[in-house]
């Protein structure tokens, strides 16, 4: 019990100096932040499919999903009640470990640029429009955009 209060108040105060940091400002341009882009311009060489969602293992979202709704479901009852709570908190982490990860993964494209500089760049998010190879395009923040 006393090993949990501790960690408890370390947690509590982690949280509350975490909340004392403020960001740096940002250069004010005419009442509006200016925020530095970077621009790059090159041609498609290639567009490859891939799935998204990372490289994690099938089913992973359901066992870390039941795993936390056990712990959680454990915190509540006593004697038969806290098994059943443990249960019901896995079966329910499960299902919404498992929608998740069944959300995040999805065919995801990956455009491959080569810049204007001679060297290669692959991209994730694609601005507005339609790429194909060939297409000459602008790269602003790691956006690609039709040129």
């Amino acid at each position: 019990m006393k090993l949990r209060a501790v960690g408890m108040i370390m947690l509590a105060g982690a949280a509350l100096l975490g909340g004392c940091a403020y960001p740096e400002p940002y250069p004010v341009y005419e009442g509006r932040p200016v925020v530095a882009q970077r621009t790059e311009y090159g041609v498609v060489e290639s567009l490859e499919m891939y799935r998204g969602g990372g490289g994690a293992p099938i089913g992973l979202g359901a066992i870390i999903g039941g795993i936390a709704g056990g712990i959680i479901g454990h915190q509540f009852g006593g004697g038969s009640g806290n098994t059943a709570a443990t249960i019901a908190g896995a079966l329910g982490g499960a299902a919404v470990g498992h929608a998740v990860e069944r959300t995040n993964a999805g065919d995801r494209y990956r455009v491959i640029v080569r810049l204007d500089s001679g060297g290669t760049v692959a991209l994730d998010q694609v601005g507005e429009g339609e790429l194909r190879v060939g297409d000459r395009v602008r790269i602003v923040n790691r956006r690609v955009y039709r040129y």
